[in-house]
């Protein structure tokens, strides 16, 4: 098995058919079926149900799809790095969650590649468990999460830029006259909060009433698709502040008062071998973004 055959199941597993695929590939349509039975054989299992010469991947198939991204991704950026070894150029993986420190962030970013302009940016986009996810395997250099991290898998430096909780809200609702929102405001509403700050207890602590008591009709990974749920007027969404624009929009933000914070972190897998384009980048973000 190599990158090629990887490379060529992933296609067949996208256009579910061999014949298609082959031209995509540019080989032909034998070579490439042979190509996947051989792959089967070396796997022990089929990859693929085939009906009426529609393919459609089977359980082990689906789990070798993403086995095999996982695989094609880090050899990539592994192929990167050497390239990159002898100068600050190259890919920086970076994973991050929904945040408006990424603005600033940003910023940093383009005078570094003003410098370097061999610099590209990979942004993986997840909560915090995906970023953490991928880091450990990895596939990323540096990763922007909220909450604590694992210290025996991660070094972490707390940033010094905190994002305010509030509460994302039809204007037309009543409590949206209010300038901020309480705990006992909240509480009873119908509640589209986060999934990785459920999780972890921050709302909870907050909202000062345990899951089962609290009317939660659904959970989000994205506020942008809980704004969606928001405006259809499913309920209300728990947030961070900065992350959707409500001007002039049917929506409004309301802070949480007494005021509920979190403080994003700069992490990175301890045994991370770093290029020196990923080290100077990252060295310049606890530059400018450290707790001090």
């Amino acid at each position: 098995m190599d990158m090629e055959t990887l490379e060529n199941f992933l296609v067949i597993a996208r256009e579910n058919n061999v014949t298609r695929a082959a031209q995509i590939i540019h080989i032909t349509q034998p070579t490439l079926s042979r190509q996947l039975k051989a792959l089967e054989e070396e796997l022990g299992r089929p990859l693929f149900y085939r009906e009426n010469r529609r393919l459609s991947l089977t359980p082990e198939g689906i789990l070798f799809r993403k086995r095999a991204e996982e695989l094609l991704d880090l050899y990539r950026k592994t192929r990167s790095e050497i390239r990159a070894s002898a100068e600050i150029a190259g890919n920086i993986f970076l994973g991050t969650g929904e945040t408006d420190v990424i603005r600033l962030i940003s910023q940093v970013a383009v005078g570094f590649s003003r410098q370097h302009p061999g610099i590209r940016y990979r942004i993986f986009s997840s909560d915090a468990e995906g970023v953490r996810e991928r880091l450990n395997k990895g596939l990323l250099d540096l990763g922007l999460v909220y909450g604590p991290s694992d210290p025996e898998k991660f070094a972490s430096v707390p940033l010094d830029q905190e994002d305010r909780w509030g509460i994302l809200l039809p204007r037309t609702h009543p409590l949206a006259a209010e300038p901020g929102l309480s705990p006992e405001q909240v509480r009873d509403l119908p509640l589209i909060p986060s999934q990785q700050a459920l999780k972890s207890g921050l709302l909870l602590k907050w909202l000062g009433k345990p899951l089962e008591e609290l009317n939660i009709i659904g959970t989000y990974t994205l506020l942008t698709n809980a704004a969606k749920m928001v405006a259809g007027g499913l309920g209300c969404a728990m947030g961070l502040d900065g992350l959707i624009n409500t001007a002039g929009s049917p929506l409004c933000f309301r802070p949480c008062d007494p005021p509920l914070t979190d403080r994003l972190s700069l992490i990175w897998k301890k045994d991370h071998q770093f290029s020196p384009a990923v080290q100077a980048f990252q060295e310049l973000l606890l530059q400018n973004f450290a707790e001090k």
